[in-house]
């Protein structure tokens, strides 16, 4: 039975998905592709300006909770 069972294994034909670690490097090479063309065009990126603009909304509301609210 084991016998049969590892010769099935080593015939046996592997799905063509690619692995995870193929995955992220070609994704990290998409990814520097277009930072390195935004760059070379003097652009901004959208997801930089993004993550810019939620900080400052974060750090206005961390202010105005740190302001003490005076009711007259």
């Amino acid at each position: 039975f084991l016998t049969t069972l590892f010769t099935i294994a080593k015939i046996w034909k592997q799905h063509k998905c690619p692995l995870v670690d193929e995955w992220i490097k070609k994704i990290w090479y998409v990814y520097n592709i277009y930072v390195s063309k935004k760059k070379k065009k003097n652009e901004t990126l959208p997801f930089v300006t993004t993550s810019m603009d939620r900080e400052g909304i974060m750090l206005s509301e961390i202010s105005q909770r740190q302001i003490p609210h005076v009711f007259t």
